[in-house]
């Protein structure tokens, strides 16, 4: 061997070494940073108001996390823009899964709604767990109301064409897809009037402001058993277990109407792989607990506690069946 050959080969080994040295010293913070996390207090954002449906899964969640992860979990609650404000908050956020995202069916609308996002849902957020999955929502009147079936319902509003409100929690938000699809399916001319959330929609029938709303089973069965709120049917295929008289709207005749609800964890895209698994275990775990298994069942709640890939697949699945659901309704992005 020559002395240039040995000096080619000394650099290549020299090379070699450092390239796997920097490699190793690149692989080590992430799966520490996955091991030490947390290093600041995680805000788990609730892109929607305090005291909704999304509200009574999420901060269980951060109690869980913040006893078995470690650190400090708060919910940050930064409702507007059918849940585009805050979500753009953890789009935006460090991708150090130190900001959270906890939401539902409005992640999979806002694609269809908006010509154009201040994010790429599918890139700037991670998922990490799809949670639970409803057995629909339902169609609500005060415990007042003249409406006792859906019939009722129906025949006034054919008679009083335009005169009638429901309350929705965003435009485009699952409640108002599912109201306007039963408006198409029915030939129905309601108003719809937006609130900042669950909690204000709810209020909003209560005093009188509106004549009826779409609400999940988590904040309905409450107002159901206070006897505030009358149900008059549940929007999935079958009647949710803890709502076993609530009837489905494809008992009423309504074939085709079949749109539940899902509630979700996202971290920030390009959030470390080590971390994403990790809190994907870890909130397997937190829906296995005592409190969070109650209120699932209570809430007519089906728990799932998926894979980042499961969870991908599913909101891909599920912007494509949105977006063919607002092309029946005739609700154009803006």
């Amino acid at each position: 061997m020559n002395r240039d050959d040995m000096v080619l080969n000394r650099r290549h080994f020299i090379g070699a070494a450092l390239a796997g040295g920097a490699a190793g010293l690149l692989a080590r913070p992430v799966a520490a940073q996955a091991q030490g996390y947390p290093t600041q207090p995680v805000r788990i954002i609730v892109p929607f108001g305090a005291g909704g449906p999304i509200d009574m899964v999420a901060r269980p969640l951060a109690q869980y996390f913040s006893q078995h992860v470690g650190g400090s979990f708060v919910v940050d609650n930064r409702p507007g823009a059918n849940g585009i404000i805050g979500t753009n908050l953890v789009a935006k956020a460090p991708p150090d899964g130190h900001t959270m995202l906890v939401t539902t069916g409005s992640f999979s609308a806002n694609p269809s709604l908006n010509k154009s996002l201040p994010y790429e849902p599918m890139k700037d957020l991670e998922p990490v767990s799809l949670l639970a999955e409803s057995y629909g929502l339902m169609l609500m009147v005060p415990a007042n109301s003249p409406f006792k079936t859906l019939k009722d319902l129906v025949t006034e509003v054919k008679k009083n064409p335009g005169k009638m409100n429901y309350a929705i929690t965003g435009l485009g938000n699952i409640t108002h897809v599912t109201m306007e699809y039963f408006k198409y399916l029915a030939k129905l001319d309601i108003t719809a009037v937006p609130y900042k959330g669950t909690a204000d929609s709810i209020t909003a029938m209560l005093t009188g402001e509106v004549q009826m709303s779409i609400v999940s089973t988590t904040a309905g069965a409450p107002q159901l058993e206070a006897g505030k709120l009358r149900a008059l049917a549940i929007s999935g295929a079958r009647r949710a277990p803890n709502l076993p008289d609530v009837p489905t709207f494809q008992e009423l005749g309504y074939k085709e109407m079949n749109l539940t609800g899902y509630y979700g964890l996202w971290v920030t895209g390009g959030t470390p792989r080590a971390l994403v698994d990790r809190m994907s275990a870890e909130a397997k775990k937190a829906l296995k607990t005592d409190e969070l298994q109650k209120f699932l069942t209570n809430s007519g709640l089906n728990e799932v506690g998926s894979t980042p890939e499961e969870f991908r697949a599913f909101l891909e699945k599920d912007i494509a069946f949105q977006r063919q659901v607002f092309t029946h309704i005739g609700l154009q992005p803006k």
